[in-house]
């Protein structure tokens, strides 16, 4: 316990971690991936694409959003003239 001020940590003697031997610090991947997300305001979903599968993961996603689109309401465009007029 340390009995020092707000948001000051007692010093344990502890040195900082090494990183392991297994991670090499430089090493780019040869593939760049793209991180895609999206929500519906209650559902998060997420999705790591490579650079290699986007046309793929395209056509896929947009297959999808057309077989969804179906069940959309109009909606009722009114011209912002017609309204100005109104307001007159």
């Amino acid at each position: 316990r340390c009995d020092g001020a707000p948001g000051e940590r007692a010093d344990d003697g502890e040195t900082k971690p090494t990183p392991r031997k297994g991670s090499v610090e430089g090493d780019e991947p040869s593939d760049n991936k793209c991180l895609l997300r999206a929500t519906d305001g209650k559902k998060k979903i997420s999705t790591v694409v490579s650079s290699k599968e986007v046309n793929k993961f395209q056509m896929a996603y947009s297959n999808l959003l057309r077989a969804n689109m179906d069940g959309l309401k109009k909606r009722d465009r009114k011209s912002k003239s017609k309204k100005s007029k109104a307001a007159q």
